[in-house]
């Protein structure tokens, strides 16, 4: 075993949690190597504005970038772009990559997220401009094809929040965009039918062609046409096709190396696998959640950079636990949606309409008296007041919480 000061730590995956992790890492005072890995060749970036800011402009990706190269450089921590990582040998506290080499390793952190799902969809391998939406690459491929398509005509496959966000993005460039969702209303697995309404009529009123209850089944190309056919017959045209229909979490290494993996790779409350050297953080994590006691996997930028830091930490040999309440935004037009906690087994909810503006709301969700989560729609004091009083376990009046003339305040919506 090497020094403690020629140690080495290898980090799969350069998104969101490696690159956190390993300035983190750094900063609590590592002194061995930290070599970041990632198959993607360009320098990491943020990926929320990818579906937002970043398709509708002319940016190059740089300008989202996580850190500039300078700082990894000042930090000493060496970056391997347009590497991937082929395995893991836990025996030799080794990995392999795709060339051949090997790197060894004293601890290792798996942050190695997740990829599209792609449906099986007939047809599909063959359609022209047809597109998920997880990386750079993707987003140049969906802007080059859009702005050199003749019709302008978008149909994204897909009505959850990727997708939603990807339809107003393009709608704002001017596409003609036809949403295509599978259940029969919007959001169907994270939010309330009120909101899945909301956002319908949110996009319609853009311009945007909202069908729900359409399975996708065919994707027939002629003439460098396509035609997206669901299960009912139904048809529609599109110069593009964008599949935003979930992902699909990227196990294989863990799971080849011998680690436990549920719904993600099984972490402590450290983010420690079943292998004391080996850690994994992010969008791949299971891990225990301490406020609603149970375990989950979250996709969201919080959660990843939230265990980089407890998963730094516990490596350097400071006691630490992660607790943090799980939080997620999306933007959609001049809508800001802001949400705290997780819904996941609520039995009722409240609507709270603000008296100063028509489209400033929150939507609280309750198990029994319990507070789960909350939805603020272009309301940052509801979000924040929710946050304090998830947290707290605080009892609420839900008369008072619907009453818009209720002043609020966390005093004033407490059971008297």
């Amino acid at each position: 075993m090497t020094t403690k000061n020629q140690q080495t730590c290898v980090v799969i995956g350069a998104s969101h949690g490696g690159v956190n992790f390993a300035f983190a890492l750094r900063k609590e005072g590592w002194q061995g190597d930290i070599i970041l890995f990632d198959v993607d060749p360009v320098l990491p970036y943020h990926r929320p504005p990818l579906s937002k800011a970043y398709l509708s402009s002319s940016d190059k990706i740089e300008k989202h970038a996580l850190k500039a190269e300078e700082a990894y450089q000042k930090n000493d921590i060496q970056l391997r772009l347009g590497v991937r990582v082929a395995a893991i040998n836990r025996s030799e506290q080794s990995v392999t990559l795709d060339n051949g080499q090997v790197q060894n390793y004293d601890k290792l952190v798996i942050a190695s997220g997740a990829r599209p799902l792609m449906p099986p969809i007939e047809g599909m391998q063959t359609v022209n401009h047809l597109y998920p939406l997880r990386t750079a690459a993707d987003v140049e491929n969906i802007r080059n094809a859009f702005l050199q398509s003749r019709r302008k005509k978008v149909v994204v496959i897909g009505g959850g929040y990727i997708g939603l966000e990807t339809a107003a993005s393009l709608n704002k460039m001017g596409a003609e965009v036809t949403v295509l969702e599978r259940e029969s209303r919007l959001l169907a697995r994270v939010t309330a039918p009120y909101m899945s309404d909301y956002f319908k009529h949110l996009h319609e009123s853009q311009g945007v062609s909202v069908c729900t209850g359409q399975n996708v089944t065919k994707i027939e190309t002629e003439n460098n046409n396509n035609r997206v056919i669901c299960a009912d017959g139904k048809a529609f045209d599109a110069d593009v096709i964008i599949v935003g229909v979930g992902i699909r979490v990227n196990l294989e290494l863990a799971e080849d190396a011998g680690l436990k993996i549920e719904n993600g790779i099984s972490v402590d409350e450290t983010a420690c696998t079943t292998d004391e050297n080996i850690y994994a953080i992010g969008d791949c994590s299971w891990f225990f959640n301490q406020h609603y006691q149970t375990h989950i996997r979250l996709e969201s930028v919080q959660n990843a950079v939230d265990q980089a830091k407890v998963a730094a930490k516990a490596i350097v040999g400071k006691t630490v636990s992660y607790d943090a309440l799980p939080w997620f935004w999306s933007d959609q037009y001049d809508v800001k949606l802001q949400m705290v906690g997780l819904s996941t087994g609520y039995d009722d909810f409240v609507v709270r309409n603000e008296k100063d503006s028509k489209n400033k709301f929150s939507v609280w969700y309750f198990n029994g008296d319990r507070l789960l989560s909350v939805d603020a729609v272009n309301n940052a004091k509801a979000y924040v007041l929710a946050t304090k009083l998830i947290k707290s376990g605080a009892i609420i009046d839900k008369g008072k919480l619907a009453d818009p003339d209720v002043e609020f305040k966390t005093e004033n919506l407490l059971i008297n």
